[in-house]
């Protein structure tokens, strides 16, 4: 909840703009879009709203591909995708030759900020419920009191407008003494409510746009909307802008109830309509309750007389501008919804460009049984990439010990250490591993994966250098501004495992055109078995938060006779996602797919 309540706060940031740019554009289209248009556009907004609060994308594009593949030819998608081996078939597998020691690292203020953020928000939730609970128990006070409607004139000039607008459902209509302003109220029982003063004062002509405009409520299903606006400010209470927005909501609703009835009087009707309102800004509801009203403030009913005022029935050629500019504003809508998931906001995720055809989409979920993680598999030769769960294959995580490989590369590129020289003596400091208490190379620092040595050479090159290389080599998302001795440790700097592949084929060729023997020591360092099938190089990381393992990650390449290979894999779990783990679980893929077999 403290991560979620942190994206969430980013989320809002990003809103206070979209209501900024949908106000600009209701601006720009005011001319062009009809009052129901520009009603119906504030839906789109309601829309990105909910967005911040759905933890994961309904659809998935690769799975879909998967689901249809799966279809055409079920057989031959048993066979290569869907493997149906558990892990603990394998876990019995020898991964002993390879070290995983990692330091947790303190995470406790951010998330004390988050925890005391969503304490305050339920806090205001928990209060606005208890406003709205207030009003619905106003109305049903006002239910209990009010009476079915008695006035024979009023009830055959309501049946007449019933059938006027095509209306077969019977509503009831009530008469109440604590009401100043009708309402319609209910989604499954609707029910118009009248003041008793109104039925006193009778008038055919105002009665009868009174009834057209609550039917016009009923007509357009508006209570739906009236139970989205309250849920809306009972969630972002907090949000000046988003309350705004939804109050201009409901004036744009009764300006396009106006409308539409409007558009069943002729024109000469149009003045005795508006002086209709102007009679109800001295009778206007103070009701405390949410519901649809023909009455509101004075400001209000000023605006809606001024739009009676300025009405024209539309022409063809108007119509079909309001709906090319509604097109245009609901694409442009559209496109803030990436920013304003927070599964984006979350899962930073990398946008993935390739220029391969060869890209196939298979399912592994058994072999990572409890883990949320992913497989990328990269064939060089045949340009061929095998992917699990692309959604986290493209998620931009904590690299951790995995950034070691590049930090070696940087520190040699620097001359802070060279393929023959990569000798550093020890701190003198404790660690819990004792294959860290010593003097240390290369070779050694890469096997037992120790953080000191790593941590001096970043000390030597600076934050300047490194920077310069981060980008140089395009390492994930170049956020090294945190803690210096922890950048890499579930902090900024974050890398997806497709790009971590991608970086590995790079470091083979020596896209970066670095010292070929610095890459070549870089290889032997990571170098973990040697077989007659050819070479298996990898390299392990774990993040550790708090005590909690949550972030395993297990990459490298095979270099065969005729193939190399390059994959990775990251797991993730509340606890026990080590690169221990995520290496028994690529070692068990490599093997059943007899790429490398221990």
């Amino acid at each position: 909840m403290a991560n979620f309540m942190i994206r969430f706060f980013i989320c809002n940031l990003f809103i206070s703009g979209i209501i900024v740019i949908f106000f600009l554009v209701k601006q720009i289209f005011k001319n062009s879009l009809s009052s129901r248009m520009q009603y119906n556009l504030w839906f789109l907004l309601l829309g990105l709203l909910a967005v911040p609060l759905i933890p994961f994308r309904l659809i998935k594009f690769p799975q879909i591909l998967l689901w249809i593949n799966h279809l055409k030819n079920p057989s031959t998608t048993n066979m290569q995708n869907f493997i149906g081996k558990v892990i603990d078939k394998n876990s019995a597998r020898d991964t002993n030759w390879i070290n995983d020691f990692t330091l947790s690292v303190d995470n406790k203020t951010l998330s004390i900020i988050g925890y005391l953020l969503f304490f305050l928000w339920i806090i205001g939730i928990f209060i606005m419920m208890i406003l709205t609970i207030k009003s619905f128990f106003h109305l049903y006070t006002l239910e209990k009191s009010a009476l079915p409607l008695q006035n024979r004139e009023v009830s055959k000039l309501y049946h007449h407008c019933l059938k006027e607008m095509n209306i077969d459902r019977n509503i009831p209509i009530y008469s109440t003494a604590f009401l100043k302003s009708p309402i319609i109220v209910g989604l499954l029982k609707p029910r118009i409510y009248l003041p008793i003063h109104l039925i006193s004062d009778y008038k055919e002509s105002e009665m009868r746009y009174i009834l057209l405009h609550e039917l016009q409520h009923y007509k357009h299903k508006d209570a739906i909307a009236n139970y989205l606006i309250n849920l809306t400010r009972i969630i972002y209470w907090f949000h000046p802008l988003v309350l705004y927005a939804l109050k201009e909501m409901r004036n744009d609703r009764e300006i396009a109830c106006d409308t539409s009835v409007l558009e069943m009087l002729q024109e000469d009707d149009y003045e005795e309509y508006g002086n209709t309102l102007i009679n109800f800004a001295e009778k206007i509801s103070l009701t405390s309750f949410p519901f649809t009203s023909l009455g509101g403030n004075i400001k209000q009913i000023k605006r809606r007389i001024i739009h009676i005022a300025s009405y024209e029935k539309p022409t063809f050629l108007k119509k079909l501008k309001g709906i090319t500019a509604f097109l245009l504003a609901t694409v442009l809508f559209l496109g803030f919804t990436p920013f304003l998931s927070t599964y984006a906001a979350n899962e930073n995720h990398y946008q993935w460009k390739t220029k391969s055809k060869n890209i196939f989409y298979i399912d592994l979920s058994t072999y990572f049984g409890k883990y949320k993680g992913s497989f990328v598999l990269y064939d060089l030769e045949n340009d061929t990439w095998n992917i699990y769960n692309r959604n986290q294959a493209t998620l931009r995580t904590a690299p951790d010990s995995t950034y070691k490989i590049y930090n070696a590369l940087f520190g040699l590129e620097e001359n802070i250490i060279t393929p023959k020289n990569s000798f550093l003596t020890w701190n003198g400091k404790n660690y819990p591993f004792e294959a860290w208490n010593q003097d240390q190379t290369l070779q050694s620092a890469m096997n037992a994966s120790v953080n000191w040595y790593f941590e001096s050479i970043d000390k030597q090159l600076g934050i300047a250098s490194i920077n310069k290389y981060i980008k140089k080599i395009e390492y994930g998302n170049k956020d090294i501004n945190s803690d210096f001795s922890t950048y890499w440790m579930e902090s900024s700097l974050k890398i997806s495992p497709i790009e971590q592949v991608e970086l590995l084929v790079k470091l083979q060729n020596n896209s970066f055109h670095f010292t070929p023997e610095n890459i070549n020591a870089i290889k032997d360092s990571i170098c973990l078995s040697t077989s007659d099938i050819g070479t298996l190089y990898g390299k392990t990381g774990t993040g550790c938060v708090n005590g909690k393992n949550i972030n395993g990650w297990f990459l490298g390449f095979i270099e065969t006779i005729d193939k190399t290979y390059f994959f990775a894999t990251n797991i993730k779990a509340d606890n026990d996602a080590t690169g221990s783990n995520a290496t028994k679980i690529t070692m068990s893929i490599l093997s059943d797919r007899n790429i490398w077999i221990q």
